[in-house]
């Protein structure tokens, strides 16, 4: 597989950098590599929550005054 790279200077918190320099070590992977998937990760999760969004958009929305009054009528407040 034939993966197309850009290369991108970014900046990172000096402690950051450094466990992320551990890291590559340790897990013999380079920085990039972490740096990646890290994103890759984060975007998936957002994608799933605009999904959950789509997902909910049909349901009602309730009244934070309606909830808190059930909540209290049921004497869990």
């Amino acid at each position: 597989m034939n993966t197309i790279l850009k290369r991108s200077t970014i900046y990172l918190d000096q402690q950051l950098h450094r466990a992320l320099k551990i890291k590559s070590a340790q897990s013999s992977r380079t920085i990039s590599e972490l740096v990646n998937d890290a994103i890759k990760y984060s975007l998936m999760e957002d994608h799933e929550d605009l999904e959950a969004f789509e997902e909910r958009m049909k349901e009602p929305n309730l009244e934070f005054e309606s909830v808190l009054k059930e909540l209290k009528e049921s004497g869990k407040l």
